[in-house]
């Protein structure tokens, strides 16, 4: 009774199943069962590996083996198992449970698809507990483990007491009838006489030994030799033994401490002799994830198109000559990705806000594509200015024309709406500028290149990270120049510390090395330095990296 749930829950490590499969709720929902009286369970299938091969052993607490071959027999058939090449079932009697599930290749992540099949499949399955009893007082309840433990106990106590008390009446009877056995044996020929010449020997046996109506009953219901057989010893063995489990059942049932002693014992013994080692453990087990669309195809390369007019269609391969597609006539190349078919591709409108599709989806470079607002809905009069492929914690700048900008991690552009997300707040009349690329923001550095002929270099770190927002000042340009498109940032790069950055004016290039931007060096939000004369029309910039 002092015993803390806590304390209980230490010892009785969760409901055990007829399999050996494993139990995989974490302790801390376990204790949450005991300490309520319900909850929910989880109970995966155990695997082994045999010569590259999946070797299911063990399967959840009534889950069969053919349900689990028609449920991934069934996700083969509609391709959505392309890691699987086959699926047999070799069971028998000597292993109850044996599917083998055979890989594609050694390739294959074997932990990845088995999470996949946990998750799709009743090789994991759930299994509601609700320990609603009728307790002590008849009455149905829930009951946590402490309860429930508290009320067996004393119910095992009550059977055991009344074990004890039928034992102990019973002994009484048995030594009851012995006294008269005794009395018999003494005056052996008077009670044979008694029985030969009386018509009705019970009455006057009592009369005459005074002895009870069992007693009497007990001595006529012997057999003539059996009263010649009577021996004085043997009835005053048996006496004293039955006397003396008299004083130990007596004993027990007068002492509550001997009581629980006897009840301990007995659950020790039964434990001893009808006990098993447990067969579903506890295990922690990751949680069972389910491969989505993308995971299932093959990672290709592919390199996403999109045109002024805002349609889009993906090439495979890196090595397109995104120029030289066929377009629509009035229609040109704007933007391009280069990326893999299982990726999400992310667009950038006029507005700032980012729209994504999985690339897989989009239609063959083999046409001329299709408009990129009939798969998303961006605001009116909304044009696409850019698209973008890569890892979620690759990092991109952000830019406005207007001198704004920040860096942002590709994961906080993907949007899962079709009317995309705000990722970037335009200033009045400004521009959007195609997303860079960062490479380490710890050391790499911004160069931008205003229609004014000025170029600034700061180092990536001076701007902040963010999910959205305007940004911070890059550039120094006043708004009121912006807004009337006097004054704007023409181009913005992302340059390495080794890289060369070449600009573009009319037929004219230059290229800055390393060692010549540090002239166009200073703190962000500058003016920046003037070019020479002749770069002061910068149309754009390109990076040259090295290494």
């Amino acid at each position: 009774p002092n015993t803390s749930l806590e304390e209980l829950c230490e010892h009785v490590q969760g409901p055990d199943f007829p399999t050996n499969a494993e139990i995989i709720t974490p302790q801390k929902d376990i204790r949450k069962i005991y300490d309520t009286g319900h909850g929910s369970l989880k109970m995966r299938a155990t695997y082994s590996m045999e010569q590259g091969n999946v070797v299911i052993q063990a399967l959840p607490y009534q889950v069969s083996g053919a349900k689990i071959l028609e449920q991934i027999a069934a996700q083969m058939t509609a391709k959505k198992l392309p890691m699987v090449e086959d699926l047999r079932d070799e069971s028998d009697h000597e292993n109850p449970t044996r599917l083998v599930v055979v890989p594609r290749s050694n390739r294959v992540d074997v932990e990845r698809m088995m999470s996949h099949l946990f998750a799709t499949t009743d090789l994991e399955r759930s299994y509601r507990v609700n320990m609603n009893v009728i307790g002590l007082d008849g009455k149905p309840s829930v009951k946590n483990l402490l309860e429930m433990l508290g009320e067996w106990l004393e119910y095992r106590r009550a059977t055991v007491t009344k074990r004890l008390e039928w034992r102990l009446d019973k002994v009484e009877r048995r030594l009851h009838i012995l006294e008269g056995l005794l009395v018999a044996y003494l005056n052996i020929d008077e009670v044979i006489h008694i029985i030969r010449t009386e018509d009705a020997p019970k009455p006057v046996l009592m009369e005459r030994f005074g002895i009870s109506d069992r007693q009497a009953e007990a001595i006529l219901e012997l057999k003539l030799r059996h009263l010649a057989k009577l021996e004085e010893m043997k009835i005053r063995g048996e006496q004293d033994e039955l006397n003396e489990e008299r004083e130990y059942l007596e004993t027990t049932l007068g002492s509550m401490a001997k009581m629980k002693k006897l009840v301990a014992k007995e659950l020790k013994d039964d434990a001893e002799k009808y006990g098993d080692d447990r067969r579903s453990p506890l295990v922690e087990r990751d949680d069972a994830k389910a491969l989505d669309e993308t995971d299932l195809l093959s990672a290709d390369p592919v390199t996403v198109v999109l045109s002024e007019k805002g349609w889009v269609r993906a090439a495979k391969g890196h090595e397109v000559d995104v120029e030289g597609l066929s377009y629509k006539a009035g229609d040109k190349y704007k933007a391009s990705a280069k990326g893999k078919s299982n990726q999400p591709v992310c667009f950038i409108d006029s507005t700032g806000r980012t729209y994504s599709l999985p690339a897989h989806t989009l239609p063959s470079a083999r046409g001329q594509g299709e408009p990129l607002s009939g798969r998303v809905s961006p605001p009116s009069g909304a044009s696409f200015m850019a698209a973008v492929m890569g890892k979620d914690k690759d990092a991109y700048l952000m830019s406005t024309d207007a001198g704004y900008g920040f860096v942002v991690r590709y994961a906080d552009l993907l949007a899962n709406k079709k009317a995309g997300k705000t990722v970037l707040n335009v200033p009045k009349g400004a521009r959007v500028l195609s997303p860079q690329p960062i490479a380490s923001t710890a050391d790499d550095r911004i160069a931008l290149v205003s229609n004014e002929g000025r170029l600034l270099v700061f180092p990536v770190s001076e701007l902040p990270e963010m999910v959205r927002g305007k940004g911070n000042k890059m550039m120094s340009i006043p708004g009121a120049r912006v807004a009337e498109r006097v004054e704007f940032v023409q181009d913005v790069q992302v340059v390495g510390p080794d890289d060369a950055l070449t600009l573009y004016a009319g037929k004219r290039h230059l290229t800055l090395k390393a060692g010549d931007l540090e002239h166009y060096y200073g703190e962000r939000g500058r003016r920046g330095a003037k070019l020479p004369r002749g770069f002061q029309n910068v149309d754009a910039m390109s990076v040259e990296r090295k290494g």
